[in-house]
């Protein structure tokens, strides 16, 4: 039976309870959307740790219901006016997003009546509506059963290398790719223009040249052709060469088809030639399994998954022998593969692109600087930063030390250049080691050049940006984009009233557009604060006033001002610090992060950003992470494993519910 309320007194006035609210999907769900709380209580908001998640866009209204009921559990059934779910939003008790729901509105009403009907749900409705948590990761996108991922323009250049032995970078031919959930190879963003086809057309009959310019000279022809042996060197070249081009065996009608285009040429190395750059532009070159339902070609999906996450390139003759004598149809064998690969220099290369991509190197690569202000900045010093973010992430990873200390180690791998931005001798050969200074207070990539800069102004520092990197690249949070029609622009700062960035960015709290999103990223650069826009540390801010001259070199006024390093980074608890150090040690400390690592690796190895379907494989990942001492490569052999193990038990599942 359900309890009769006929009217809750709140600390802010009563409301009746006794009449039926109005419907959640017409009344408050709306209100909460347009209150933007699904913004941040999203699995990838930063609210992702509290136990409010929102349902996905897509979620049916059947969906949306049952969330509404389980709200109950942000309710005191007993005293309903001092539930979370009022206190929260309407700022009652201190809330990260700030004020969301206005006291003595609508909306607040609708919340009201809302919690009233939650109090009086019957124990067995608060019983099905616990089962919507447990639900969500099985109703919730897993991945299709069929995925093709075509080539990134790295990934078709090392491919072309491994394949062709071709010398040249082919990538710079194309057009740049986008970034898309932070990396570029996500599939489902990934499509055929008609310029890239263009494209790949050109360069297929340029490849196909070049490989046979000087004859066989690259050894692409397996077997001897003369002497009557014209015929089987025919069909083995086209079967050997494809495979490993295909990345899986020929069909038959394939091997006909390209068989029919060799024999058009008189000459047999023209035949080859033809068969080359023709398989150059077939869909199956152009694009890799990443799965499929085809049992005889599943084997060398997981190879090629293998190949290109590990290497970023084509699968070789060992793991292509391995994928055809059955050793990968086990997460056994997948680990041997993926250890043997680990070992190979062309690991260093796969691992050197998640890296670019992670760290978004173009960022920087792009960025620019003002001269008289910033006069060491070149394009050379830019390339040695992301030289040295390649180093120190690798020596982390091949060394087997603790990745976390990627935010707190207190060294770098620098050259001439970068050690005149740290202040620090030269080391005697470029990009050996180099321990910095306490004082220096360079937390890991924190603390580098590469992350200063790209998350920096042409003329100055940018908190904001560089909290918001940290959220996005090393939280895995999302922070909602400003709303329309809001004016971003900050104050000037005038020689009668100089001003620090923390004081400029203080703007940000007394407008509630604002105050919102930017409580969760200002105060955590206030923390880098003296790191300049290269990275070079300042114990004050420097604001140089120059006369009205544009070309003018000498400021007519300098003003030094303290710097305030304080801040806390908002949904971690105990995350308050007064210094870069002491932020470093927060991330490398933070589960959030913790996890935010294993999904960054998972969305690049997967080409998709993960769904609640994958939570319990990313969590297993992320316990076998933790109990290896965070060594990354037991996490690369993890994911991998894990994937295959969860295909093998999907599809043992299929085979014994089929039995029964």
């Amino acid at each position: 039976m359900k309890r009769a309320i006929c009217m809750l007194f709140l600390t802010v006035g009563a409301f009746a309870a006794s009449q039926p609210p109005v419907p959640f999907r017409e009344g408050l769900y709306p209100a909460l959307l347009k209150a933007g709380c699904h913004n941040c209580h999203n699995p990838d908001g930063v609210s992702s740790g509290t136990r409010l998640h929102f349902p996905e866009e897509s979620a049916s209204a059947q969906r949306i219901t049952a969330f509404g009921k389980s709200l109950v559990g942000l309710v005191n059934r007993q005293r309903p006016e001092t539930s979370a779910l009022l206190l929260k939003p309407t700022n009652r008790t201190q809330h990260t997003g700030g004020e969301r729901i206005k006291k003595n509105s609508r909306e607040e009403l609708l919340l009201k009546q809302w919690i009233a009907y939650l109090a009086a749900m019957s124990d067995e409705e608060i019983r099905q509506a616990a089962l919507y948590k447990g639900s969500e990761s099985r109703s919730y996108g897993a991945a299709p059963a069929v995925v093709l991922r075509r080539l990134t323009h790295r990934q078709y250049a090392n491919t072309i290398r491994d394949l062709l032995h071709e010398p040249t970078d082919v990538s710079t031919h194309f057009a740049p790719e986008d970034f898309v959930d932070g990396f570029k190879n996500q599939y489902q963003s990934q499509s055929l223009s008609p310029t890239l086809i263009e494209a790949y057309s050109q360069e297929a009959e340029r490849l196909a040249d070049n490989a046979f310019r000087r004859g066989d000279s690259r050894h692409l022809i397996p077997c001897d052709y003369t002497g009557g042996k014209e015929s089987s060197c025919r069909l083995e070249f086209i079967r050997r060469f494809g495979q490993r081009a295909f990345r899986r065996p020929l069909q038959p009608e394939e091997v006909a088809r390209y068989e029919a285009m060799f024999r058009r040429e008189a000459n047999f190395q023209n035949g080859a030639h033809s068969v080359v750059e023709a398989m150059l532009q077939a869909p199956s070159f152009l694009f890799w399994m990443d799965s499929t339902p085809r049992a005889e070609w599943k084997r060398y999906a997981t190879a090629s998954r293998l190949a290109y996450f590990l290497w970023n390139s084509t699968p070789d003759d060992a793991l292509l022998n391995s994928a055809a004598g059955g050793e990968l149809d086990t997460p056994d064998g997948v680990e041997r593969a993926a250890r043997r690969m680990l070992a190979d220099p062309k690991a260093k290369r796969g691992l050197d692109e998640f890296v670019t991509q992670w760290l978004r190197f173009d960022r920087a690569l792009a960025s620019a600087r003002q001269r008289r202000t910033f006069p060491m900045f070149s394009r050379e010093l830019v390339v040695a930063m992301t030289e040295e973010a390649r180093r120190f992430v690798g020596d982390l990873v091949w060394n087997g030390r603790n990745f976390m200390d990627a935010f707190r180690a207190s060294y770098g791998f620098v050259n001439s250049d970068l050690a005149a931005v740290y202040k620090v001798p030269a080391p005697a050969r470029d990009f050996e080691r180099v321990d910095f200074p306490a004082d220096q207070e360079r937390p890991g990539l924190l603390g580098q050049a590469l992350f200063l800069t790209l998350t920096s102004k042409p003329e100055d520092t940018a908190p904001t940006a560089r909290g918001l990197f940290i959220r996005e690249q090393f939280l895995c949070q999302q922070v909602p984009p400003p709303p329309p029609g809001v004016d971003t622009n900050l104050p000037s700062v005038h020689e009668d009233r100089p001003v620090t960035n923390r004081e400029r960015l203080a703007a940000h709290t007394t407008n509630n557009a604002c105050a919102g999103c930017h409580s969760l990223i200002d105060p955590i650069g206030f923390g880098l604060e003296k790191f300049d826009a290269i990275g070079a540390r300042r114990e004050k801010m420097k604001l140089l006033f120059y006369p009205d001259v544009h070309q003018a070199k000498v400021p007519k006024k300098e003003v030094e001002l303290d710097l305030d390093l304080s801040g806390q980074i908002a949904g971690v608890p105990d995350s308050r610090f007064s210094d870069s150090r002491r932020l470093g040690e927060l991330l490398a400390g933070s589960e959030l992060c913790q996890e935010c690592i294993v999904k960054q690796v998972f969305r690049y190895m997967s080409g998709r950003h993960e769904t609640r379907a994958d939570a319990p494989r990313i969590r297993r990942s992320l316990e076998e992470f933790r109990s290896s001492g965070f060594r990354f490569q037991e996490l690369l052999v993890s994911l991998v494993k894990t994937r295959d193990d969860t295909v093998q038990r999907s599809a043992n599942g299929e085979r014994n519910h089929k039995t029964h």
